[in-house]
């Protein structure tokens, strides 16, 4: 069996590579890396590390000869141009060579009304891989949970919860909890390949006067709510590039649409996702 996990060297990559090595042999492993200076990353790994182009067919089936299994995690970027052609790539390349097994890591944001820039991307490949002739299955991630630790200082600056959402409650997930739950999803083919969808999320969404009470409690200094406008959000973070994407992505959370939970993780692990509270006490690291 051989499972081959694109992005391999990225964030939410590198924990399902290492769940992944304690559920199969690594000669099992194949990773695909675009960058392949960042193999480094992965000094002892004892499996196979590949270049991935996705825009380059011969590093796409030079990864892709032999695999079982692919887990595909998409590059990030907020171009849908871009991310759809990559994924058209990926899935020639897993066609061309007879893939068994695609599973794509996905966001929960693919509602036809969902406002978020990238939603037609996420509403897309489903029903793509749907008439593809391929065996699939795919996650749908909640929010990561992970930002939220090192923004606490900022928040705790700020005095208050700022995002744009009003009432609606928002639903999170760990990556060390995703990464777990699809390296699981990725050896058990009893609970892939029928085009089944999971998402992972915590037990519970959280309104922003709920997040705000756990994040005063962590950290013990008051942090309130106080939305800002989807534009002064914007404004706010248009100097780290992706303040207009965001803001679309709260647009949505608005609309009570970020705010799905399932028990989908424990299905596919017989565990329990870490809580918000939980979470942030074992990350949250003060600056003072």
């Amino acid at each position: 069996m051989k499972y081959l996990i694109t992005g391999a060297s990225g964030h939410l990559g590198q924990k399902v590579v290492a769940n992944l090595r304690t559920m199969t042999a690594e000669a099992n492993i194949r990773l695909g890396i675009h960058n392949m200076k960042k193999r480094d990353l992965f000094e002892g790994f004892g499996g196979e590390i590949s270049h991935l182009d996705y825009h380059d067919p011969d590093t796409v089936n030079k990864s892709f000869t032999n695999v079982d299994v692919l887990v595909y995690i998409p590059s990030i970027t907020y171009n849908l141009s871009d991310r759809i052609d990559e994924f058209e790539n990926v899935l020639a390349g897993a066609q061309r060579n007879n893939v068994g097994s695609f599973i794509f890591v996905s966001f929960f944001a693919d509602q036809t009304n969902n406002p978020f820039q990238m939603s037609p991307f996420y509403a897309y490949v489903p029903r793509r891989l749907a008439g593809s002739g391929l065996s699939y299955a795919y996650v749908r991630n909640s929010l990561y949970a992970d930002p939220l630790a090192p923004y606490l200082p900022e928040l705790i600056e700020r005095g208050n919860v700022i995002y744009p959402v009003g009432d609606s409650p928002m639903s999170f997930i760990s990556r060390d909890d995703s990464a777990k739950a699809i390296a699981s999803l990725a050896v058990q083919a009893v609970m892939r390949d029928r085009g089944q969808s999971y998402l992972l999320s915590m037990p519970h969404n959280y309104n922003m006067v709920e997040l705000s009470k756990i994040m005063s409690k962590v950290t013990g200094k008051h942090i309130g709510y106080h939305p800002v406008s989807l534009q002064e959000f914007a404004d706010i973070y248009a100097a780290e590039g992706d303040g207009n994407e965001l803001a679309s992505m709260y647009a949505g959370g608005a609309m009570g649409l970020l705010a799905e939970t399932s028990h989908d993780f424990h299905r596919l692990t017989g565990e329990y996702p870490m809580e918000m509270e939980e979470y942030l006490r074992k990350n949250y690291q003060p600056t003072d």
